[in-house]
């Protein structure tokens, strides 16, 4: 098993940044892939970024710009650098850590709110 706890999230004013932050534990050595969902109010929950172990990134259409994700695999941890924050932009963010045999782990979600 893997659990992954976020932190960062918080009250931001459009044009502000945010960096969340999910830590994994348990066995971590499984995990190949890790990114950010997001999950608007009434909304399906969405792609934001993943990374790869070796690096390799991608990145929703919306954020793509603004965000830039990275992890310490030292630290199993992912990071989340949010730039250039706008209101639609608010929601849950779920950390999320895909094994090596495509099973998935969900972190307790972390808010970001983006006032305008």
């Amino acid at each position: 098993q893997v659990q992954l706890v976020e932190s960062g999230g918080g009250l931001v004013q459009a044009g502000g940044s945010l960096r969340l932050s999910c830590a994994a534990s348990g066995k971590a050595f499984s995990i190949n892939a890790m990114g950010w969902y997001r999950q608007a109010p009434g909304k399906q929950r969405e792609l934001v970024a993943t990374i790869a172990r070796i690096g390799s990134t991608n990145y929703a259409d919306s954020v793509k710009g603004r965000f830039t994700i990275s992890r310490d695999n030292a630290k199993n941890t992912v990071y989340l650098q949010m730039n250039s924050l706008k209101p639609e932009d608010t929601g849950v963010y779920y950390c999320d850590a895909t094994s090596y045999t495509f099973q998935h782990y969900w972190g307790q979600g972390t808010q970001v709110t983006v006032s305008s």
